[in-house]
């Protein structure tokens, strides 16, 4: 295969922001590599399809990743693109996680037509989100609130916002900034770390390819972000060797500050109750392996019993889908 002359096919959701992903990576490739064109495969995962329940309760975001991964398996695709924090820790055999681009904003946003900030929040205020850590830190700090299901793309939850189905809603910055749809909401509040940690791989994209595919991973290797794929492995190493899935009450979350990378993890119930913590740090070039260290500490404290409890308490009303 002449790199000259190659076509690359990128396999993507087809909601919008997975779409501006897409073109973001599309872009890059066509820059660096000017005689390569690239081409989009539009899928419409079942995580997209199914918005009536709660990721946990299907899943997990493994919905937003496996139908790209067929493509690829399949022959129609040389690449996928996702929002790393959808890639689930364990790699389907014959894939792999080739390059993480440069991680951006990681903040999550608090955002409302009602309420100034977080603090204005009344008691029995209705926020929404389905995301299992958010519930948990939200309750561990205003257990008064109430938690409202929110799904939907995002043009979707704010419709519903502006509606008023919701006091309140909080959703991951990077993707409303990326859309440009911050300026029609008239409050918007950045949550700051010690309120609201974020998960594994937030505000980077994970760009996966066939593992024999070398010249596929030589390209791909150019969108590589060194500091954030470290990082990001410290994230996915806590995620994976404490079992937790991609819609857990779990937050871990590596930062290079000065030399040193920063590393904080925490394990509860969905309602804010059971709380683990751990924070530890280490030299830039002593750090590849906590990921392991913080989540030993944390199942040390017991986080293993915290997860499996939590699993049965969070949505236990529905009953759980599998793939």
């Amino acid at each position: 295969m002449n790199i000259n002359e190659e076509k690359i096919v990128i396999a993507t959701r087809a909601s919008d922001l997975a779409l501006w992903q897409a073109y973001f990576v599309k872009n890059k490739i066509e820059k660096q590599f000017p005689n390569i064109k690239v081409e989009l495969n539009k899928i419409t995962s079942r995580g997209d399809k199914i918005l009536d329940k709660p990721l946990a309760l299907i899943g997990g975001k493994g919905h937003f990743t496996k139908e790209l991964e067929d493509e690829m398996l399949l022959g129609n695709a040389d690449i996928a693109v996702h929002s790393l924090k959808d890639v689930p820790s364990f790699m389907p055999e014959g894939l792999e996680l080739a390059a993480i681009t440069k991680r951006e904003d990681q903040s999550d946003v608090f955002l409302s037509h009602k309420y100034k900030n977080f603090k204005d929040l009344p008691k029995n205020a209705i926020i929404g989100t389905t995301s299992l850590r958010r519930r948990m830190q939200i309750k561990a700090i205003r257990n008064d609130l109430i938690m409202k299901d929110l799904r939907g793309n995002i043009n979707t939850r704010l419709r519903k916002l502006k509606e008023g189905q919701y006091d309140a809603i909080i959703l991951a910055y990077i993707g409303l900034k990326r859309l440009d749809l911050l300026k029609n909401i008239p409050f918007v509040e950045k949550m700051p770390f010690e309120i609201m940690t974020p998960p594994m791989g937030q505000a980077s994209l994970g760009i996966e390819i066939l593992s024999n595919n070398k010249k596929i991973k030589d390209i791909v290797l150019s969108l590589n972000d060194k500091d954030t794929s470290l990082c990001s492995k410290i994230e996915r190493d806590f995620v994976r060797n404490i079992g937790a899935g991609c819609s857990a009450p779990v937050s871990i979350n590596a930062r290079i500050e000065n030399d040193e990378i920063v590393v904080r993890a925490m394990v509860g119930y969905p309602d804010g109750t059971h709380i683990i913590k751990e924070k530890i740090s280490a030299k830039k070039d002593e750090s590849s392996g906590l990921g392991i260290v913080i989540s030993d500490l944390l199942i040390k404290k017991g986080a293993l019993k915290v997860l499996k409890d939590a699993e049965k308490l969070a949505f236990k009303d529905e009953r759980t889908e599998r793939l």
